[in-house]
């Protein structure tokens, strides 16, 4: 009996990304930008934000998952679900808001945090279910070493190690750490929607040794008809990268404001269950 080797994944398409300062206090990078629903599916933004205290008031969220990685600073996280916390530099909150709820972020006083925020769907079977928090502590998750490299793994696995992190979608979440020359493989199923952010360095990605570099993020190909695939990376200079990949849902988004949806009803309902205080039960 013989296998066939995973499929070597190639770099589709890669986009530089622009920092934009919305006020003296906010300045944001969108590294996916909503509206390319079926291009990003599962994943619906995500956001590289630069922001002080104050910035982000208290607001809602329905029908989706946040997954905020923080790069610098402390940031502080209250809710209405008696929730709270506080992430330091390398930390994640996997948050499910599911049918509602009412956080705050707000980074410590005197203090600019830097931070990634992705917007991950959820199947309309889930997107009501009970809100849940995930605080994965960097010093926590399970780390996988190689010759000048590092893969922590938040969510997904890379070759034997493996987090614990609950999905509704299931999805790979990695932070590589490469020393200049050093090179690594990261294992993905073959059908996972995945992508690259680079946050300091350059290297070489997938099948073809696509450059990329800071501020730029790689978007992987795919093949919905083989089970596994992988994506080699090696570093030209010190490397330190986001690799995120995830199974697609397939169901119609619609979304407005902090709500994400399948149906503009549903989007009105939202609103009104809002309104009518229906996220504190």
């Amino acid at each position: 009996m013989t296998t066939s080797a995973p499929y070597q994944r190639s770099v589709q398409r890669v986009r530089t990304v622009h920092p934009h300062q919305q006020n003296p206090n906010h300045t944001v990078a969108m590294v996916i930008e909503p509206g390319n629903w079926s291009e990003h599916d599962p994943f619906l933004l995500l956001a590289e934000d630069w922001f002080e205290q104050g910035t982000f008031d208290v607001h809602p969220h329905r029908g989706i998952e946040t997954v905020t990685y923080v790069i610098e600073g402390t940031l502080n996280h209250f809710d209405n679900r008696h929730g709270k916390g506080q992430l330091e530099p390398g930390d994640v909150q996997w948050m499910t808001a599911g049918r509602g709820v009412i956080h705050k972020e707000d980074p410590t006083p005197d203090q600019r945090v830097h931070s990634l925020q992705l917007w991950v769907n959820l199947k309309s079977e889930d997107k009501m279910t009970q809100p849940r928090y995930q605080n994965l502590r960097a010093e926590d998750m399970p780390v996988r070493k190689a010759d000048g490299a590092t893969v922590r793994v938040f969510s997904g696995s890379s070759a034997d190690a493996r987090a614990t992190t609950k999905n509704y979608v299931p999805v790979t979440m990695v932070e590589l750490t490469l020393d200049a020359g050093a090179e690594i493989t990261q294992d993905l199923p073959g059908g996972y929607n995945g992508f690259i952010y680079i946050l300091e360095g350059s290297g070489r990605f997938g099948a073809g040794a696509e450059y990329g570099e800071q501020h730029q993020v790689l978007w992987l190909d795919r093949r919905e008809d083989v089970a596994e695939s992988e994506v080699v990376i090696r570093a030209e200079r010190d490397l330190r990268a986001l690799l995120y990949a995830g199974q697609p849902v397939g169901e119609p988004v619609v979304a407005y404001g902090p709500f994400v949806m399948n149906t503009p009803a549903q989007i009105k309902q939202a609103f009104e269950d809002y309104a009518a205080g229906k996220f504190e039960a």
